[in-house]
């Protein structure tokens, strides 16, 4: 295998890293913030631009400069590198696979269009209302239509094992001070967000191996990878992120019913075929020239199902369990949607 192919894998499963946290949107909701009275009409940005964006190149990740995922503060709401599907994950609270819609929307190929998104904050917004002013902006800019609906899907459920867990959880931290809002001169833009939002830098050797560290709000990843596959450490990971973060290596969503609180300590180790199972379902060409595998195309139906696999056997280490499951899923009906957003 390829130097550069390595890297390439080591750059997907990053982003797929990278981006959970963003998609799941608040786990929390401050009671102050939320208590705050909408204006008529329901909260909406003052101003928004978007704009198709390019996934970040590997150098972008090695030098930090990769504008990936959400960042708000109370001026504005600074979005990278996220396609219409991931948009919609984030305005309504939910995950990939509750969207049904046309597979232009719905597929998981990094060769779907991504967007940046700069926008405005109103006056006594906070980011609780982000969400809502993101669906807001949706349905203005993309056309976008939904409903709600309920169907059965087939899952892995995370649940905790019977020896019980073999994680630590990370010890509570000190609410963070309060921010004040940056005002901006008439005619200027407004200071740039105090929530820097996920971080990624990446160190390369010369064999195709490396390092990579991912500093972000919900706490700082380990992460190092070569020809034998990736190790992964997590010093501040919740159940419903790690659900996140198995999904996009297996064949079907992991979904979280551990019904454990609170954050832990997270190692997971991936092997080669992981890797290569990331780049079969994801199945499009990645950034420096090359296909991410040679499989285009969606994951095998078998792939990573057999219980003695890899990442089975790491999610055991930690005490938990993946459980083939068919459970009702709250879904987004998409109705309609533009595939390109209306003008700035």
């Amino acid at each position: 295998m390829k130097r550069n192919t390595i890297q390439r894998m080591a750059v997907m499963a990053l982003a797929a890293l990278v981006a959970v946290p963003a998609m799941l949107g608040q786990t929390a909701v401050d009671a102050k913030a939320a208590a705050v009275k909408a204006p008529p009409g329901g909260w909406a940005f003052e101003v928004a631009t978007i704009k198709p964006a390019n996934m970040p190149a590997p150098a972008d990740f090695m030098n930090g400069k990769a504008h990936v995922g959400l960042k708000t503060d109370a001026a504005r709401v600074d979005i990278g590198w996220m396609s219409l599907s991931d948009l919609i994950c984030t305005a309504y609270k939910v995950k990939p696979y509750q969207i049904s819609g046309p597979d232009w929307i719905t597929s998981v190929s990094l060769s779907n269009q991504r967007f940046d998104v700069l926008a405005k904050m109103p006056e006594g917004a906070t980011k609780e209302q982000v969400p809502e002013m993101l669906q807001a902006l949706l349905a203005e800019r993309f056309k976008l239509a939904i409903h709600h609906d309920k169907k059965e899907h087939s899952i892995y459920a995370l649940v905790v094992g019977k020896g019980g867990l073999k994680m630590k959880e990370t010890p509570a931290e000190p609410p963070p001070p309060a921010v004040e809002k940056a005002e901006a001169a008439p005619g200027e833009e407004p200071a740039p967000a105090a929530d820097k939002g996920p971080l990624v830098k990446m160190k390369t050797n010369a064999d195709g191996s490396g390092t990579a560290t991912v500093h972000g709000p919900d706490g700082n990843a380990k992460v190092s990878y070569s020809m034998s596959g990736m190790h992964m450490e997590m010093e501040k990971m919740s159940m419903e992120n790690l659900a996140g973060t198995l999904s996009p290596f297996l064949d079907r969503p992991v979904v979280d019913m551990t019904e454990l609180k609170g954050n832990f300590q997270i190692v997971l180790d991936l092997t080669m075929e992981d890797l290569k199972n990331i780049g079969r379902k994801f199945g499009a060409a990645m950034p420096g020239g090359g296909a991410a595998s040679s499989d285009a195309g969606g994951l095998p139906s078998d792939a990573a199902s057999d219980p003695s696999g890899s990442i089975f056997k790491s999610v055991q280490q930690l005490g938990l369990k993946l459980e083939s499951r068919k459970a009702p899923v709250d879904t987004i009906v998409i109705d309609h949607a533009e595939k390109m957003p209306t003008e700035n």
